[in-house]
């Protein structure tokens, strides 16, 4: 669809910086074959919106015979979503569901009460190099959802919104935002969408949600005169109008947010509660292992390993 000229309304910038609560820097984090850039939780932020983890994965590149092999592991509280730049991974989980996670899709897999699920690539992909870059998501879940039944839902990249024009790409990837609804539907109201901006063109931030942030991926973008780089995550504060410039080297901007939460979560190891009780149940269901009647189950298919409670 083309892009519609009501997203880009004129947006004060004299003091519009002041709209800017946080900057994060993120941290890198060694996983083994390949680092990460995480900028949530942060210390000075632990969400915006519902998004409480924040990964930026790669680009990364694989030699012959390496690649991403997470075994299985669990999950509570939260929802997650892939979204990959570049490469590919196999996603296996305790609902018997086999997904390709692909460029461009969606994949949201809500752990509710409790999943297991691991990423993988196969033997093909191993005999050659490749490429992986991407941006991993935790959404945190309502209280009422908390102890809901677990669910994995797929959209494919052209299912998605895909707004164009003046300059600027922008997929929907989940929620609403700038009249537009992405299919998979999320437990709260939120906004999460991939931003591809030219070189002076103008993003300005949806100002129907409570919480905003965004993230540079790539590239450059000014806003009220000031220069975010790529790796900043900026907080926006709540109903200020705020918009975007891409530099001259063009930006690729990950835009997310939405409604908070009741109050702040509980995070350890793959959980998120509201409650340390919640935390501690999940600790010791996974602890005893008993795949065949308690709280989490292996992926069939990937039931040989499984990776270990951590002894901290």
């Amino acid at each position: 669809m083309s892009w519609n000229p009501a997203l880009d309304p004129e947006c004060p910038t004299g003091d519009g910086v002041d709209a800017i609560e946080t900057v994060i820097v993120p941290r890198a984090r060694d996983l083994g074959d390949f680092e990460v850039r995480r900028a949530l939780p942060a210390p000075k932020r632990q969400m915006v919106g519902p998004f409480i983890f924040f990964d930026q994965m790669g680009p990364a590149e694989f030699v012959t015979g390496q690649g991403v092999d997470i075994r299985p592991h669990p999950h509570i509280g939260l929802a997650t979503v892939t979204y990959l730049y570049q490469g590919k991974f196999h996603h296996r989980d305790s609902l018997g569901t086999d997904q390709w996670i692909e460029p461009g899709a969606v994949n949201l897999m809500t752990a509710g009460h409790g999943i297991t699920h691991s990423e993988r690539i196969d033997e093909d992909m191993l005999k050659a190099p490749y490429t992986l870059a991407g941006i991993q998501t935790w959404i945190a879940l309502p209280k009422g959802a908390e102890d809901g039944a677990p669910g994995f839902v797929h959209a494919g990249k052209s299912e998605l919104p895909m707004m164009e024009g003046e300059g600027k790409e922008l997929r929907l990837i989940l929620g609403h935002a700038y009249g537009e609804r992405a299919p998979v539907e999320t437990a709260s109201e939120m906004f999460y969408a991939d931003a591809v901006l030219q070189p002076g063109a103008t993003l300005p931030m949806p100002d129907d949600h409570e919480d905003r942030g965004a993230y540079v991926v790539t590239g450059a973008v000014e806003i009220a005169g000031q220069r975010f780089e790529a790796g900043q995550m900026m907080v926006f504060r709540p109903g200020d109008r705020v918009s975007m410039t891409a530099c001259a080297q063009g930006a690729r901007v990950m835009i997310l947010g939405g409604e908070t939460l009741e109050g702040p979560r509980y995070i350890w190891w793959n959980f998120v509660a509201s409650s340390k009780e919640r935390i501690d149940e999940a600790k010791e269901a996974w602890r005893q292992g008993d795949w065949q009647h308690g709280r989490f189950q292996l992926p069939p298919g990937d039931d040989e390993e499984f990776i270990p409670l951590p002894s901290r």
